[in-house]
């Protein structure tokens, strides 16, 4: 028996991808000017896309799978990214105000 796939169940672990949480929190982290959050939200978005579609190939199973038969949920990707990356960014402005 197989388990039916529903689209709407899976979309909300497309933005609590791992990969682009650590990727986009990191680099958020790091720019030290707000325009810089632009490379940070591209490199998330393009490193859990081709993270989640390299285990989806290899068949591990992942929470939010980038495939051709599936959605991709790339809006909600990008979302998250820039969401993830902001949020680095201002962690470290609060916790760091004299930062470099």
């Amino acid at each position: 028996m197989t388990v039916p796939y529903y689209p709407w169940t899976v979309w909300i672990w497309a933005g609590f991808d791992p990969v682009l949480i650590a990727v986009c929190l990191y680099l958020g982290w790091s720019a030290d000017q707000f325009g810089k959050l632009f490379v940070a939200v591209i490199a998330g978005f393009v490193a859990a896309v081709l993270f989640s579609w390299a285990v989806t190939a290899i068949g591990i199973p992942w929470p939010a799978p980038v495939s051709h038969d599936g959605p991709t949920f790339f809006p909600v990707r990008v979302g998250a990214a820039i969401l993830w990356s902001i949020l680095g960014f201002t962690a470290r402005k609060i916790l760091r105000p004299h930062a470099p």
